[in-house]
């Protein structure tokens, strides 16, 4: 039997990203009603195919929680000198760096390999080469932020030095770096990260570096998982702060609302990030 909601929200998200692709040039010349400035530096790594997304992150983390000291779009090299241009007439705050330009001189040698294999690992380089001079926060460009995501100025801004994640709805490891099912506990998802100070990255990359066979997709997010539990880091909410799949194969989007701050919309998920353009 054809699942008629769920054809119908594809089709639907799909649509509008085209027409939002088609225009995105004019829109982002529209003002973004925000007076607000909060002391955070904002980093998102992304590439050309994924420029409508980072558009529409970008501005929606303007409009809810603040206009950041810098929010920097990491190109992984495919941006065209036009988009580049075009991130950065959204707001002054925006910048657009080149990957290669941002990566620190003395990355472990696995990991510097694991970049030149795949994307993922040009991803942990970036994550491991973002300073963090203050509160400084990591998203994907396919996060949308809503009302509740002012909450984040106040976590941003408080005395502790904990890291903050992303709680994840599946458990997305790479098994190999993983010595104990303890470890799998509260599995965290690299797309959103609150950083109070820099991470000791060295457990997990020591794990990393002796790995049997090549890194693969979901083995950065092991690495990342593994670094951020060493260190101490602190969940966020998973009811304010959204990665939850259980509503892919229906129409609506069970969780947007000005209630949440943010919400991951995972591939399973992606099309219904085009759902909220007015909410977000």
């Amino acid at each position: 039997m054809v699942n008629i909601g769920y054809h119908t929200a594809k089709f639907q998200g799909q649509f509008i990203r085209s027409l939002y692709r088609d225009v995105v040039v004019k829109l982002v010349n529209l003002p973004i009603k925000q007076n607000r400035k909060v002391p955070i530096n904002v980093y998102s790594l992304s590439c050309e195919r994924d420029l409508p997304e980072q558009v529409v992150s970008i501005r929606s983390f303007i409009r809810h929680v603040g206009i950041p000291d810098t929010f920097t779009v990491i190109s992984d090299g495919s941006y065209t000198d036009d988009s580049c241009r075009l991130l950065r007439r959204i707001h002054p705050c925006v910048e657009v760096v080149q990957l290669k330009k941002l990566l620190r001189n003395d990355l472990p040698q696995c990991v510097s390999e694991y970049a030149q294999q795949h994307a993922m690992g040009r991803k942990l380089s970036a994550l491991m080469s973002i300073p963090v001079n203050g509160p400084t926060i990591y998203t994907d460009s396919d996060i949308l932020f809503f009302p509740g995501g002012i909450d984040l100025v106040q976590l941003a801004t408080s005395d502790d030095k904990y890291t903050r994640y992303l709680l994840d709805c599946s458990n997305s490891l790479d098994q190999r770096i993983i010595v104990n099912d303890s470890e799998k506990l509260n599995p965290i998802n690299a797309g959103f990260i609150l950083f109070k100070h820099e991470l000791d990255w060295n457990f997990a990359i020591e794990r990393l570096a002796n790995i049997e066979g090549l890194p693969s997709y979901f083995t950065e997010q092991t690495v990342v998982h593994l670094t951020i539990h060493h260190n101490h880091g602190i969940p966020l909410c998973s009811q304010r702060y959204v990665l939850n799949v259980e509503d892919q194969f229906i129409y609506p989007d069970k969780f947007a609302s000005k209630e949440i701050a943010l919400r991951h919309y995972v591939r399973d998920v992606r099309h219904k990030f085009w759902f909220n353009l007015a909410l977000a």
